[in-house]
């Protein structure tokens, strides 16, 4: 009886072992690294997250810490970092909104962004502008404008609130699955002239740009498209992944304290 005891908790602790290393190959962050690496003074930094349903991800609409974040990429962000820096008492907010366009962050600016006061200020949108304007391609160059002119608003509105507001600035994405495989060219050129827009606000605004679509493009080399985005707009939990690790890699070029991490 002993010996069959022993025998299980060794495969009990074996298994745990295994995980222990498979974490530890990753390299999500050591706690050798949270003790030496280049951490920033910075405390109660405030995080907002906006966007559209790949942002919203059915987070909660009240005070419920369970569900706040939703379940995307913003998430996995808040929860690796809140955990990791408890100490320096950084707090997320998602306030993405499934649906939206950039007219629609616009309108709610002052109650959702604003209101926030947001010390680091993540956008991802395109992706309903451009379903927008392949229904309507009547009115491309005039949306396109349209789409750049508010979307500088926003940031402007945000700056002159906190010159010191760090923007982070995610370029949209899209892939030819499922309805969209429909009307590729279109939708592809749709994204592509956002992605000019959003990049020149980027510079206007000196800030962190995060490419998406390079991630997913490297990603359908290991795995097909629909691993990734299951209907080429909308991410999969593996999907959100890949671009939470994204965002914490290139945002750790200007928050130091993130380079502790290490993606493959």
């Amino acid at each position: 009886m002993q010996d069959k005891t022993s025998r299980r908790s060794f495969l009990q602790f074996s298994g745990l072992a295994a995980v222990a290393s498979v974490l530890n190959a990753d390299k999500l962050v050591r706690d050798d690294e949270l003790a030496s690496g280049p951490i920033d003074d910075k405390k109660n930094l405030v995080f907002l997250f906006q966007g559209d349903s790949i942002t919203d991800g059915n987070r909660g609409r009240n005070a419920d810490p369970n569900h706040i974040m939703g379940h995307g990429y913003a998430f996995s962000i808040a929860s690796r970092v809140g955990a990791d820096f408890a100490e320096c008492k950084h707090i997320f907010y998602n306030r993405g909104i499934s649906g939206n366009r950039v007219t629609d962050l616009k309108d709610r600016c002052q109650t959702d962004t604003l209101a926030v006061k947001p010390d680091v200020l993540s956008v991802l949108i395109g992706i309903n502008d451009t379903s927008m304007l392949v229904n309507n391609p009547k009115v491309e160059n005039s949306a396109i404008d349209l789409f750049e002119t508010t979307y500088r608003d926003i940031l402007s509105q945000s700056k002159k609130q906190n010159a010191d507001t760090l923007f982070v600035l995610c370029l949209p994405f899209v892939h030819p699955v499922s309805r969209v495989n429909d009307n590729w060219k279109n939708y592809s050129g749709m994204v592509a002239s956002l992605t000019v827009r959003t990049k020149k606000l980027a510079a206007e605004f000196n800030a962190v740009v995060v490419d998406f679509p390079s991630v997913f493009d490297k990603a359908i080399k290991r795995a097909p498209v629909e691993y990734w985005i299951w209907d080429g707009i909308h991410p999969t939990v593996a999907g959100h992944e890949l671009m939470a690790r994204e965002w914490i890699k290139q945002v750790s070029s200007r928050l130091k304290f993130l380079q502790v991490y290490e993606f493959k």
